[in-house]
């Protein structure tokens, strides 16, 4: 059973005046400098004939407002991404926030080493298998890559991983090309029962990103398109870095982002009119001494804040880059960089958080980070939430009977509410002589133990059409 977020009340950065300044200036740039979108001539014409104003040789593509408002106006403000598992289905409805794995990264921290080394199949799966039992995951990306697969058709092995270690939806978004795109469909369409029944019931979903500052990748926009016409959820994703490939200015890191998304959700829109779409945001800030990126800091944050604002201006579920902390192992830097990124993002009202378990920037994946990062979502949670205040929890009648200098330890009020207090996984509460007798373990050590058990006891639902999901890969490894 998955754990999502149930909002009592949302963090607002910008005031109503500067959502609308900003969604102004999107406009303005979508409409005057445009985006490099390539697409092959007869869908340039249908750009064309949908109101685009389309350089057919620089493949740049210019928005007049009023299509792009028009066009969001045909997105669905919710919907749902079901689950092999219904029991998991998520309801995107601008009341409740989910948690996700992070995205592909290259190395892993080997669980029984402590090594970092590249990492396989067998690890995604692994790792995928932890999540499945961790509650607080509610769907899934690849988290690590499959390296030792063949590189043309990884994806797919990515999402056979996936679909056979857990029942949860899974976000398909390592595929970024018409191929692997039209294999995940095929895939897909073979657990549920088909292609008509894969549109009623999405499983899977898919996003693309841009090509920051103001572009799309020609293949990433037809592996849209194939998944558009599949009738699934597909959403649009920017990834600016500011000072690089968006201005130094948080507001102008975060226009340009803005223009890039609306930008691939209006033709989305125009040419899949109704489809489920949504509102992704990963932007980030250059490092200055080192060229990189900053994967945590306070612009990180107003960004994240940012970006779930737009959305809900839009009325589009939100997707946003969450923990992904720079921190080289599981330590302070990891934590204080994880939490406040989680709490920003709980607070401000994601509607998808991505995501948990990656190190160095989301290129080391570590079990024990994702078992931590699931304690911090978890601890957000509890307080994101807040309380009810009503007769029952006032518990008035239970003070009075009780009476001053006595306790409730035996009060039935007591038994019937205490395991509503939060209590941690990993979290060490144990008192110091207690925690010194049994070898001073550390949060890591309690982590490592937790995704050990996890891994010699959880078994996912069993998937009846594995070994045709295996000839299926085969044959697009033909193609």
């Amino acid at each position: 059973m998955i754990e999502p977020v149930q909002w009592k009340t949302r963090l607002e950065l910008l005031s109503d005046k500067e959502v609308r300044t900003l969604h102004q200036s999107s406009l303005r740039i979508m409409e005057r400098t445009g985006l490099v979108m390539p697409l092959s001539k007869a869908r340039q014409d249908q750009a064309c004939d949908l109101g685009l104003q389309v350089d057919r040789e620089t493949h740049l593509i210019r928005f007049p407002p009023e299509v792009v408002e028009a066009a969001l106006q045909k997105a669905p403000r919710r919907y749902t991404l079901c689950a092999r598992n219904p029991e998991n289905d998520l309801v995107l409805d601008g009341e409740h926030g989910y948690l996700t794995l992070d995205g592909s990264g290259t190395d892993v921290l080997d669980l029984e080493t402590g090594q970092v080394r590249p990492s396989t199949r067998a690890d995604l799966e692994a790792a995928v298998r932890v999540a499945d039992a961790l509650p607080q995951i509610s769907f899934l990306w690849p988290t690590v890559s499959a390296r030792d697969c063949p590189a043309r058709v990884q994806p797919l092995y990515e999402l056979e991983a996936m679909l056979t270690q857990s029942s949860k939806h899974v976000q398909a978004m390592t595929a970024v090309d018409p191929l692997n795109a039209q294999g995940t469909i095929e895939i897909a369409a073979e657990v549920v029962g088909g292609r008509e029944a894969l549109k009623k019931r999405p499983i899977v979903s898919n996003f693309q990103c841009s090509v920051s500052p103001l572009a799309y990748d020609e293949k990433a926009l037809e592996a849209a398109f194939v998944f558009g016409q599949a009738g699934l959820p597909t959403g649009f994703m920017d990834m600016t870095i500011g000072c690089g490939t968006a201005p130094a200015t948080l507001a102008g890191n975060a226009v340009v982002a803005n223009a890039e998304v609306l930008a691939g959700v209006t033709l989305f829109e125009l040419f899949f009119p109704g489809v489920p779409t949504f509102y992704g945001s990963c932007a980030t800030m250059m490092e200055l001494r080192s060229g990189g990126v900053t994967c945590g800091g306070p612009e990180d944050w107003l960004l994240q804040v940012v970006g779930c604002q737009m959305a809900r201006f839009y009325g589009l579920p939100s997707n946003i880059g969450t923990f992904a902390t720079g921190a080289k192992t599981s330590d302070w830097h990891a934590g204080v960089e994880n939490a406040l990124s989680g709490a920003v993002n709980q607070f401000c009202g994601a509607d998808m958080m991505c995501g948990a378990g990656l190190l160095n920037g989301a290129r080391l994946f570590s079990f024990e980070q994702l078992v931590m990062d699931c304690e911090i979502y978890d601890m957000l949670r509890a307080v994101v939430q807040g309380f009810a205040i009503n007769a029952e929890t006032l518990a008035e009648d239970v003070i009075h009977a009780t009476g001053p200098r006595s306790h409730f330890l035996k009060s039935k009020h007591t038994r019937a509410h205490m395991r509503e207090i939060w209590r941690p996984s990993v979290i060490d509460r144990t008192p110091w002589d207690e925690w010194v007798k049994r070898g001073r373990p550390t949060v890591n050590d309690r982590a490592r133990e937790k995704a050990k058990q996890v891994l010699a006891s959880h078994r996912p639902e069993p998937l009846a059409c594995a070994e045709r999901i295996r000839e299926i890969i085969a044959a697009y490894e033909r193609l």
